[in-house]
């Protein structure tokens, strides 16, 4: 059975609202990323034991830590950055959370990503090094821009690293956005699926700018998606990102009517195709 998620910053800025949403829609995960409009990796030590108890009392649990590590530049010192890695791997523990949503980097202006392989490759072991003891798994997401930004560099990531502490979040609408792809199930998937852990569900028509669409009305390939995850007996988690007001490189708005309806979407596809949510 796979689980129901959310970023759920998405529906309102108050996490205890958050939260409160989430419960009453029965969505039983929460991909915390910012809470009360701050970036849960700055929150101090009260407010993350807060956010935690809100967590519990609603009877929710973290499907992954939703960092924004590798969104930065490669020529950005990378020592303060592994640093906030650690900082990442430590709320991974805080929230009893096996995954953190992490990025492949961005490359120096006037510089293009897919030339800088070997720096990526370097700071992706760093990170795994420092997982070597703990229970969490990074897994990196594709989106346009990063050296992850194509299903062939994404695999490239997970093969030279060669960890089972790296695998990946797949993201439909990511591909179309970025890499106009709308065959994305076709195309896309089955280069990552041996590498996939993780779902978010997102929805984009090819040509749109900033705003998704309702999943299953996009160029995204939502249906097949979850058909594909019905015949493996996915059990992981679909973390709902709908972007149905406005979507960006950090983040993005819903607002509770259209995240209603977005799940309620998801539901019927999932019903459809056979997976159980």
């Amino acid at each position: 059975m796979a689980n129901l998620s959310a970023f759920a910053d998405e529906v309102c800025d108050g996490f205890l609202d958050q939260v409160k949403y989430l419960a009453s829609e029965s969505v039983g995960y929460i991909e915390p990323r910012f809470v009360d409009q701050k970036n849960l990796m700055d929150l101090n030590k009260n407010e993350l034991s807060e956010a935690k108890k809100m967590i519990i009392d609603h009877g929710l649990k973290v499907s992954a830590i939703g960092s924004p590590i590798g969104k930065v530049k490669l020529d950005e010192p990378f020592a303060p950055h592994l640093d906030k890695f650690k900082h990442a791997v430590d709320l991974a523990v805080l929230f009893e959370t096996p995954f953190i949503r992490m990025f492949s980097y961005y490359a120096p202006d006037g510089q293009n990503i897919d030339d800088l392989r070997d720096q990526v490759m370097e700071r992706m072991a760093a990170k795994v090094e420092v997982l070597k003891d703990v229970d969490v798994t990074m897994v990196h997401e594709n989106e346009a821009n990063i050296y992850g930004h194509t299903a062939r560099n994404c695999v490239d990531l997970i093969e030279t690293v060669n960890s089972p502490k790296l695998r990946l979040v797949y993201d439909p609408a990511n591909f179309v956005w970025g890499e106009k792809i709308t065959n994305n199930v076709e195309s896309c998937w089955p280069l990552m699926k041996p590498y996939v852990v993780h779902i978010h569900i997102k929805d984009w028509k090819l040509g749109a700018t900033d705003v998704g669409s309702i999943p299953g009305e996009g160029d995204g390939q939502i249906r097949e998606l979850l058909a594909e995850l019905a015949a493996m007996n996915y059990a992981g988690c679909l973390t709902m990102e709908p972007h149905l007001q406005t979507g960006g490189q950090f983040g993005g708005s819903t607002g509770p009517e259209l995240f209603s309806r977005a799940i309620a979407a998801v539901r019927e596809i999932a019903d459809e195709v056979g997976l159980s949510v």
